[in-house]
């Protein structure tokens, strides 16, 4: 069996939450678990013991729960939970009022404000009467054209304590993305920012939210918070209001509207590269229990904890992130470019806040090890006590870096779930240990399983990761999908009954599981599926490569593997540095891996969260047309793809 890279001492283990919860269930159902294993096990085949107990651990705020915890435990979709519940999520994350940090704020300006729990309550409560006198009511929409600010989390807030449905999209989206988005929801009220920094550049955004307010009709008001100015003219922006205008009125208390569980709390949004976003509705009372059990249960978060994730406002992580408040911890908020002013910015925060739980990407982690840094040599990261990423796969060799260079004592959660679900399906364990390459555990309460093609659970070999009893962070569907059809079609044709959420994994022997890529995106040269993540993991670790992007090409009746590298300035790919990609995935994998065709290209497209597009790349080789490029960062760079002479020979 492999060996374990890290492993929580008993001390630590019988420390956490976690811990305490599986000695409470064995007090109160006679049963004798003992580890994780069984303790996930149990979680599964007593869905409705399980969710109720959370329910009392987390004493979550309710005007009541109802006698039913789970309704139709066997329909997917379609199971009902706790639906006499009357609640508010709002009410969960304020009902801390003191003078603790709730929201410490860092931008790449080096500007810093703490803002207490009981200034946030005041400012949730002014900022909720203000919408609610401009009409705003149960179930309306209010959108965010945000940067990670505490405008955000306030607006949020004000939002959901009124029953109203917050979504977001961060500032760096252009119109077309924002449109594609907002244009479907029909929102009431937008707040919005003047503008944002990246990398050291001012970039203005009022034009953008001018546009905005034109183009969207249901708009009654534009609020407008300064955060690149300090009075920025709004004259221009139709309906425009100024923040501090908007909340300027006496109210010091927030009327919580206690709303049935399943009422919608989120509208979050698909990447939009194969068409028009498709906006998935998140449930208040599912989004509230998931998030409390990942946060407290998985990775031991508790209201001494200062805990960070680099996240813009346009994905899920940070709604994640916002969720923190709920156990009582301090939200370290971050914007901007993560290397500005210097490469160790978000370390050198984390030093200075006293971080305990610090959240990236695996494109992060990997970036700092290509830039040779050494946060756990550079600065003090004696506090920090659990590292989290996602995004992607995080590469074998990452975990050394991170346990080498950042520190040793820590427990490195790779975590996996996606906008789909507002949360994981795989991530962090605190009582038990890390390896190499997996991620710890399956979520509690989660049946995750991974299923051949025949739809056979299999431990060892590759599948597709599926969820097969239902659990309450499931969208409640898709907006303007009446019929649930659409909803139906994403996650259930494939396995009918069963979740099918589009990962290619892996569960490993000791519980673990490997993402080996999406599922869409698997190649398949010879009849055998290979994860792009596999290669990824070899070819990102050559020496010149920066990043590299991997698609299946249709040649001569089979598929070939072509790998597209983005090497680092002055480094050149010639055939040397191609042979040694060839080696170094030959050596590490199958020759099956081997890229047929290696080809440099400047830059590789992603989406507006910061992931490759393979689907949208493999489209462009093959003449196929690619349906939204606005969904896209970088859209020019597809061009780098088009009628390459490589690829006709």
């Amino acid at each position: 069996m492999t060996t374990p890279i890290w492993e929580p001492s008993a001390t630590a283990i019988q420390s956490t939450q976690l811990y305490a919860l599986m000695q409470r269930i064995n007090r109160e159902h006679g049963t004798s678990l003992t580890d994780y294993e069984a303790l996930h096990a149990w979680s599964v085949e007593h869905l409705d013991a399980f969710w109720e107990l959370l329910w009392d651990e987390f004493d979550i705020v309710a005007e009541r729960r109802g006698d039913d915890v789970l309704v139709r435990p066997d329909a997917m979709p379609g199971a009902r939970w706790f639906p006499q519940a009357r609640l508010n999520y709002a009410a969960n994350m304020l009902h801390r009022r003191d003078e603790h940090p709730a929201l410490i704020v860092r931008d790449e300006r080096l500007r810093r404000r703490v803002i207490s729990y009981a200034e946030l309550y005041a400012n949730v409560a002014r900022l909720a009467y203000a919408l609610k006198a401009s009409g705003v009511t149960e179930g309306d929409r209010v959108a965010g054209f945000v940067p990670n600010s505490e405008h955000a989390i306030i607006a949020l807030l004000a939002s959901a304590s009124l029953g109203a449905v917050w979504s977001s999209c961060s500032p760096e989206f252009g119109l077309n993305g924002v449109l594609d988005r907002f244009g479907q929801i029909a929102p009431k009220v937008l707040i919005a920012t003047d503008g944002y920094t990246w990398n050291g550049k001012a970039i203005d955004t009022r034009e953008r939210v001018a546009d905005i307010a034109h183009s969207i009709d249901s708009l009654k008001h534009v609020v407008v918070f300064p955060f690149l100015e300090d009075a920025p003219v709004l004259d221009d922006i139709p309906r425009a209001i100024a923040w501090a205008d908007y909340l300027d009125n006496n109210t010091s208390e927030i009327d919580f509207q206690a709303l049935p569980f399943e009422h919608p709390l989120y509208i979050l949004y698909s990447s939009g590269t194969t068409g028009v976003p498709k906006c998935i509705i998140h449930s208040a009372g599912g989004t509230l229990l998931q998030h409390l059990k990942e946060h407290r249960l998985h990775t031991d978060i508790d209201a001494d904890d200062i805990f960070f994730y680099y996240t813009t406002c346009g994905w899920m992580m940070w709604n994640w992130l916002a969720s923190g408040l709920g156990s009582g911890a301090t939200l370290l908020l971050y914007d901007g470019s993560p290397f500005a002013p210097h490469a160790d910015t978000l370390w050198q925060i984390a030093s200075d806040e006293g971080v305990t739980v610090f959240g990236t990407s695996a494109k992060y982690l990997s970036a700092c090890e290509k830039e040779g840094l050494a946060p756990g040599k550079q600065v003090d990261l004696s506090p920090l006590r659990a590292l989290l990423s996602t995004g992607s796969a995080l590469p074998h060799e990452s975990f050394d870096y991170v346990y080498d260079k950042i520190k040793r004592d820590l427990m490195l959660a790779s975590i996996s779930g996606g906008t789909d679900i507002v949360s994981c399906f795989a991530l962090g364990c605190p009582i038990r240990p890390v390896y190499r390459g997996e991620l710890q555990c399956r979520g509690l309460g989660m049946a995750v399983d991974v299923f051949d093609d025949y739809g056979q659970s299999i431990t060892g070999h590759k599948g597709e990761l599926v969820c097969k009893r239902p659990f309450p962070c499931m969208p409640t569907g898709f907006w303007n999908d009446p019929d649930g059809e659409r909803y139906r079609d994403a996650y259930f044709s494939t396995f009918p009954g069963i979740w099918a959420h589009g990962d290619y994994a892996e569960l490993t022997p000791h519980g673990g599981v490997i993402i080996h890529g999406r599922s869409d995106a698997v190649l398949n040269p010879g009849g055998v599926r290979i994860g792009t993540a596999e290669i990824y993991r070899q070819v990102e670790k050559v020496d010149g490569v920066l990043e590299a992007l991997c698609i299946g090409q249709t040649w001569q009746n089979d598929v070939r593997v072509v790998l597209f590298v983005c090497m680092r300035p002055n480094v050149v790919l010639d055939e040397a540095k191609r042979d040694e990609i060839r080696r170094t995935v030959r050596r590490h994998t199958t020759p099956r891996h081997v890229p047929a065709k290696i080809i440099a290209v400047a830059d590789i497209p992603r989406t507006l969260s910061g992931k490759i597009v393979e689907i949208a790349v493999r489209n462009v080789v093959h003449g196929e047309p690619v349906k939204n490029r606005d969904a896209l960062a970088n859209p020019e760079a597809l061009e780098l793809f088009v009628d390459l002479p490589e690829l006709a020979e």
